[in-house]
């Protein structure tokens, strides 16, 4: 739905799923075969674009050094590098393009651009998107016609790779794929006396793990608590240990969810928000999942090392420590709990020294066996832990120095800052629910941050939870007369709140509230709150809740319904359904 259909000072509390689409732009000068480190440049800018072109990128490792995801000429003399260019990660099903891509988008459409200015260049052009959405993958195919209009000469044509297909993006990217590295293989031979790497033979890890023979007297948190203070605010490099106040359960003991409102004491810390933003926090691995990791690859939790990267000019991850404890590593670090990707299975059946299980290994790697994994896998939503557990031959005999090429890194998770720094000064509230649902695997599947929020006790001593705060997409009126209706159903009224305790705080009138749950004694956040604020006239609240009566209703009906008056007398129409444009059945706070 485009955001002009957007009601004039409505707001949504709940996020939208979002297209994602990765567009590489591959380099074809300095070809050297027998290389081992692709750096795509995938940006951080959407964590699942991310695995997903890591996974589907993989490939051209066994190739070439070149492939760094940068526009570049094919001969000399050499033109001069596009700004910024690189994957982009679409965001948004608008078709705008993402942040870490502006600069790039900004100055490949500058009209003054000569039509022969990349007429040494060839490139490709691979997109990853989702075609239940209009502009699907409009990011890829924009750039592939504007590359050719400066002159660039396409190896292929552009490659749509689609998130609905049955065997998702790879169907399209395989053979696209193949393609590609025949096109470049023409264009750039391999070496004399050199040759493709074949596809069983693992590649060199990007890091080497030197154990030490004697663990040092500070190794792993100690050394991270005492590492100096920044002197701006927070960030993910430098994290604020945030120390938990309350930890509460606010729905009833016997609703299914268990929803809490957690509150952090950010005293000292340089943060500041306004209503709309995020916090990000940092999780970590449950030191039951940590125990029996370590017990399957035979690994010594105690035990530290320092971490070097095999070629030089690549960083070490700033996350970890130097030195690191084996402890450290998987607690803080590893992401064991998510769902493995293809390219998992790819790596550890070249590792595998088992034949049945290198055999079953690389059938879930092949194209034709995607439905197999997916049956395997991703259905039952079977962690990396259980996969390993699956397969104890080969996790057994896994190199320490491939943990960090197989397992993908602990990504922070984004949360609604649900309070205001003028209600509550040095203070800043998330409300969380806990994900649990059963496949058929036997054990309960758990989201992993908000699972080791709800187990965090400041009652049983000091507990601190490393975050930081970034701008969030709601953006509220600046003049203090104009009116703010705010839809907010479940978890998704908690950034509303802190734009409802900002705005009374103000002075500011003409906060209208929907919201809907299930049961008004099971689920109604802040219920004596909002009564509070009703009885002093800051807020008008209309409510419903969808159990109670023999016909659902929700606060999307509620919006439209003929005994709701809006500020000015004027009334809003809203879809029948009862859900917001474009608006997918989660909660404000973003996956866990």
């Amino acid at each position: 739905m485009p955001r002009r259909a957007h009601p004039n000072g409505v707001t949504s509390g709940r996020r939208r799923k979002a297209e994602v689409a990765v567009v590489s732009v591959l380099r074809l000068t300095e070809l050297s075969a027998g290389s081992s480190s692709l750096g795509p440049g995938i940006s951080r800018a959407h964590p699942d674009a991310q695995l997903a072109a890591s996974g589907a990128l993989r490939q051209p490792d066994r190739h070439c050094s070149g492939c760094i995801g940068e526009a570049g000429s094919r001969g000399p003399p050499p033109a001069p590098l596009l700004p910024g260019a690189g994957p982009g990660l679409l965001s948004s099903g608008q078709g705008d393009p993402p942040d870490n891509m502006k600069n790039f988008w900004r100055f490949i459409f500058r009209k003054n651009l000569p039509s022969t200015s990349l007429c040494r260049m060839d490139f490709a052009v691979l997109g990853l998107g989702d075609s239940s959405y209009a502009k699907y993958n409009f990011v890829a195919k924009k750039l592939h016609r504007r590359l050719l209009q400066l002159g660039g000469s396409a190896l292929l044509p552009v490659c749509l790779g689609d998130d609905q297909h049955e065997l998702g993006p790879d169907a399209a990217v395989d053979p696209w794929l193949r393609d590609l590295w025949e096109k470049v293989l023409k264009l750039c031979p391999v070496p004399r006396g050199l040759a493709v790497i074949p596809p069983g033979v693992p590649l060199p890890s990007k890091f080497t793990l030197h154990f030490l023979q004697e663990a040092p007297g500070t190794c792993s948190e100690e050394q991270r608590a005492a590492s100096p203070v920044s002197q701006g605010p927070p960030t993910e490099l430098q994290p604020f240990l945030a120390p938990v106040v309350s930890n509460q359960r606010v729905t009833g003991p016997s609703h299914f969810q268990d929803v809490r409102l957690i509150d952090f004491d950010i005293t000292g810390s340089g943060i500041s928000f306004a209503a709309g933003d995020v916090v990000l926090i940092q999780p970590s691995n449950s030191a039951a999942h940590v125990q029996q990791f370590c017990q399957v690859l035979g690994l010594d939790p105690d035990r530290c090392f320092t971490l070097q990267p095999r070629e030089a000019g690549v960083p070490c991850p700033p996350g970890l420590p130097q030195p690191c404890s084996v402890q450290h590593l998987v607690t803080q670090y590893l992401d064991i709990a998510s769902v493995p990707r293809r390219s998992f299975f790819e790596l550890l059946a070249c590792l595998s020294a088992h034949e049945l299980e290198r055999e079953k290994l690389l059938e879930f790697s092949s194209a034709q066996g995607q439905e197999e994994l997916h049956e395997y896998c991703s259905r039952p939503r079977r962690t990396v832990l259980e996969v390993l557990c699956d397969f104890p031959h080969t996790a057994g005999a896994i190199p320490p120095d491939y943990l960090l090429d197989l397992i993908p890194a602990i990504r922070p998770r984004a949360f609604s800052i649900a309070s205001s720094l003028l209600a509550h000064p040095s203070r800043l509230q998330i409300l969380v629910a806990v994900v649990q649902y059963q496949t058929r695997l036997r054990e309960p599947r758990r989201g992993l941050c908000s699972s080791w929020l709800a187990s965090l006790d400041p009652g049983r001593g000091a507990v601190r939870v490393p975050l930081w705060v970034r701008p969030g997409g709601l953006a509220f009126p600046e003049t203090p007369d104009t009116p703010v209706i705010m839809v907010g159903p479940g978890t998704g009224v908690a950034p509303f709140r802190a734009a409802i305790q900002e705005r009374v705080a103000q002075g500011r009138t003409g906060n209208v509230l929907f919201f809907g749950c299930r049961w008004r004694d099971q689920d109604f956040y802040w219920e004596a709150e909002w009564q509070e604020l009703e009885r002093k006239g800051c807020l008008t609240l209309v409510t419903a809740f969808s159990r109670e009566q023999q016909r659902q209703v929700h606060a999307g009906r509620r919006l439209g319904s003929p005994d709701v008056h809006l500020p000015g007398g004027g009334r809003a129409l809203w879809p029948r359904r009862g859900r917001l444009p474009g608006q997918a059945p989660a909660d404000a706070a973003l996956p866990d």
